[in-house]
């Protein structure tokens, strides 16, 4: 996301004047999200929100500053503000070395949903539409959504340290509306893990749809 040695930079101006202590916390989001309803594909969209926050700590006194420029130089910029923000007068460090990154593996990613055809997600609600669709001809509407984020954070601080997370989310909801003589009943049932695209090999749509359906019924 943002080199090492660049963050040594930013941290260092964040102690420029005088603080004992500077951190940078960096988030990089992407995110896709799928519709549908009544058999048609309702949106299909795509996001991505990144950003990071400085923190200096001067005494009791603390500064923060938050920027969506993740450049050497957008970065420098919010250190220099929270810098400015927790001054203590002078006699600053120029300069912080970073230890080796550590990486914290919080889940095992067999198929990252961002390299994954949209086309693809928008099949798995298809699948899922018909198959609640095929248990009760008195099943009326059938409502499916698909959603998958990637979640990448970066923490850095001018004690040495330097940690790395990647989070991977991915999820799949039905819901079923079905009606008889006891009037409209409503089914749900959803999937989600903190794994890829795999989910979908480990795990049936269709029985996760039936199971929907069948509550409806």
């Amino acid at each position: 996301m943002v080199a090492s040695d660049v963050l040594e930079r930013v941290l260092a101006k964040g102690r420029s004047t005088g603080a004992e202590f500077a951190e940078v916390y960096i988030e990089d989001k992407r995110s896709t999200s799928a519709g549908l309803d009544d058999g048609k594909v309702e949106q299909v969209t795509s996001g991505r929100d990144r950003g990071a926050g400085i923190r200096v700590i001067a005494g009791e006194t603390t500064g923060f500053a938050h920027t969506s420029d993740l450049s050497e130089r957008g970065l420098l910029a919010a250190a220099e503000a929270a810098a400015v923000a927790a001054k203590q007068g002078g006699g600053g460090v120029n300069k912080v070395q970073l230890g080796t990154e550590l990486r914290h593996a919080v889940n095992t990613v067999k198929i990252s949903p961002d390299g994954v055809e949209k086309s693809r997600k928008v099949e798995l609600l298809k699948r899922a539409d018909a198959a609640a669709r095929a248990v009760n001809s008195a099943i009326v509407q059938v409502s499916a959504g698909y959603g998958d984020s990637l979640r990448r954070i970066l923490v850095a601080n001018s004690n040495g340290v330097l940690s790395a997370d990647d989070q991977v989310r991915t999820l799949l909801r039905v819901s079923v509306v079905a009606t008889g003589d006891g009037g409209m009943q409503t089914g749900y049932d959803s999937l989600g893990h903190t794994i890829g695209f795999e989910l979908f090999d480990e795990n049936d749509v269709e029985e996760l749809a039936i199971r929907a359906a069948k509550q409806a019924v």
